[in-house]
């Protein structure tokens, strides 16, 4: 079974820098949009059309923000978990590896 299952540590590091950046562009995209003033851009119905976008734009970034905040917390946890599996594994082979040259024959 443990041949069908690979954890890429570094792919999960690599994962988190992209959801990051995500959130970087979120914010950036909504500072960028917060400069525009709907009078600047037309007719009235033209500027409460906009002025209705940059608030859903608002509320929908700001979710988009928590659910990405949300899984990069989920893949830092699971890739903390996995680094302490590995750190765990070399020393318990080390530990074996240690006990086999030292005659210790592993057995107790």
């Amino acid at each position: 079974m443990g041949e069908h299952f690979k954890t890429d540590i570094d792919q999960l590091g690599h994962f988190l820098k992209t959801l990051e950046g995500c959130i970087r562009d979120l914010n950036e995209a909504r500072a960028a949009l917060a400069h525009v003033r709907a009078e600047q851009i037309g007719t009235q119905r033209l500027d409460e059309a906009c002025d209705g976008f940059q608030e859903r734009w608002k509320y929908g970034s700001e979710q988009t923000k928590k659910m990405i905040e949300g899984v990069s917390e989920g893949v830092k946890s699971n890739k903390k978990g996995y680094e302490e599996v590995e750190k765990a594994l070399e020393q318990a082979f080390k530990h074996l590896a240690e006990q086999a040259t030292s005659g210790g024959g592993g057995a107790k």
